[in-house]
């Protein structure tokens, strides 16, 4: 059973899964333009650059920063971290983040491939935090009906 806070309205967690639901959604249409168009018409084509052409001496990492506005998903910006240094970005309005580590060279293939798996992995995140908040909302609702 899932503990509950008792400033946690079932509305409030409705609102909070619907918004879950809405980012899954736009995440789940990114990740279908990964898989059905070339790289160089999505979304995700900066962060295909970035992986792919930045120089592994110098960089380790990159994120793709991902806010979802009226059910779509924008890719806000590209940042990439150097090796030993990592300290998280905080992008204002930012959703959600995918990260990948940089490999000079990576093939379309590999990146449509590694990219969809974070991408799948988000979207399930963001299911999980849904149903959750649904099932929050119902015990309380049942709390109050007893």
């Amino acid at each position: 059973m899932t503990g509950i806070d008792s400033n946690e309205s079932p509305a409030a967690l409705r609102a909070d899964a619907a918004r879950y639901d809405e980012i899954a959604d736009g995440l789940e249409d990114l990740l279908a333009e990964l898989r059905d168009e070339e790289i160089k018409d999505s979304r995700l084509e900066g962060l295909f650059d970035e992986v792919s052409s930045s120089d592994p001496n110098i960089w380790n990492i990159v994120s793709a920063f991902i806010d979802v506005e009226d059910g779509e998903a924008v890719i806000t910006d590209e940042s990439k971290l150097a090796r030993g240094s990592w300290a998280p970005e905080i992008i204002e309005g930012c959703d959600t983040l995918i990260t990948l580590d940089i490999e000079y060279g990576m093939m379309p293939d590999e990146f449509k491939y590694t990219a969809g798996k974070k991408l799948t992995q988000r979207i399930e995140e963001f299911r999980e935090q849904a149903a959750d908040a649904r099932e929050r909302a119902d015990e309380l609702e049942s709390c109050t009906d007893e």
